[in-house]
């Protein structure tokens, strides 16, 4: 099976490839989401304990609820981010008509 840290590492490469070759503003907006998609994947894949339980009602193993909890709050300021930059560039689209 395909680890998540290896599945984040190859998301990261497409996104960056994405952002690298592409010209239109709206590409290199989404090429950075997936770069953060690929992010978000990999550090939850890192903080994984294979048959850990939830910290909620902790038993013998728990998994660590701060990487979950920092990819959630990235995943928020990921969408506010890329509302602000579609903003940006359709204001620039008008600007250039």
């Amino acid at each position: 099976m395909i680890s998540p840290e290896l599945v984040g590492i190859m998301i990261i490469l497409i996104g960056l490839y994405g952002l690298l070759t592409k010209e239109n503003l709206i590409k290199i907006v989404l090429s950075i989401n997936v770069i953060s998609i690929g992010l978000v994947l990999f550090f939850i894949g890192v903080g994984y304990v294979e048959g850990a339980d939830v910290p909620i009602m902790p038993r013998e193993k728990v998994v660590d609820p701060l990487p979950a909890t920092l990819m959630l709050t990235t995943l928020v300021v990921d969408v506010a981010i890329t509302s602000l930059a579609l903003a940006l560039i359709l204001r620039i689209r008008r600007e250039e008509e």
